[in-house]
């Protein structure tokens, strides 16, 4: 079983190229690597029903960010400031 490799990782800033969300940018919280998919801060906002417990004892709905399919987010450009440039070998 060999691992997944994609082109964006965990705390990069990504942009989203097409579906609704298009345009949109922030940071990736997480990868879902089984299904291709990442959770990007403040995209694709979602609403989901939580049952009672006892720190809810009413239960609530709580908005959370949704998956978007790896495939429809590109990778935004660092400042130069933040890494040095790799060095070309000739």
């Amino acid at each position: 079983m060999s691992k997944s490799r994609f082109h964006v990782h965990r705390g990069d800033t990504v942009q989203v190229i097409s579906g609704n969300h298009k345009g949109a940018s922030g940071k990736i919280l997480q990868i879902l690597a089984a299904k291709s998919q990442v959770i990007i801060e403040g995209v694709r906002m979602i609403k989901k029903h939580q049952r009672k417990t006892q720190d809810q004892p009413n239960g609530a709905i709580i908005e959370r960010e949704g998956p978007i399919h790896i495939s429809n987010v590109k990778l935004v450009e660092k400042a130069a400031s933040d890494k040095p440039a790799k060095k070309k070998v000739a």
